[in-house]
């Protein structure tokens, strides 16, 4: 069973790595490589935890693990998910990870605002 979940995570991660916004690429353009305060951030990256006795996963628009710091870029579908983009926050909450939150507006329009809102939450 856990080879098979990890076949549908890693499978997962690597579609939205392929589909990614517009907003999601330009973000991707100023993190990647370390070129960010030398702070290596993964893109779509998976991360597993236990839910009520069974292995779930969430995957994360990008993640920096030496600040435990999740970012995740809302669009459009995310209007009629709030409430499970909630719960999921509180559950990655739980597991000693921050989130910050930004929309496709946000990063389009004021790609510095949200690198200074990155910065301030890099450990």
């Amino acid at each position: 069973m856990r080879k098979r979940l990890a076949k549908i995570i890693k499978y997962a991660a690597r579609k939205l790595r392929k589909d990614q916004t517009s907003a999601e690429a330009l973000l991707w353009d100023k993190l990647r490589a370390r070129q960010y305060k030398g702070y290596k951030f993964l893109r779509q990256h998976p991360i597993s935890f236990e839910f009520n006795g069974a292995r779930r996963f969430i995957v994360a628009d990008f993640y920096c693990s030496a600040s435990k710091l999740i970012i995740e870029i809302d669009g459009s579908v995310h209007e009629n998910k709030k409430d499970y983009d909630r719960a999921r926050d509180c559950i990655v909450k739980n597991l000693g990870l921050k989130v910050l939150r930004f929309d496709n507006d946000q990063l389009l329009n004021d790609i510095e605002m949200v690198l200074l809102e990155i910065s301030n939450n890099l450990v």
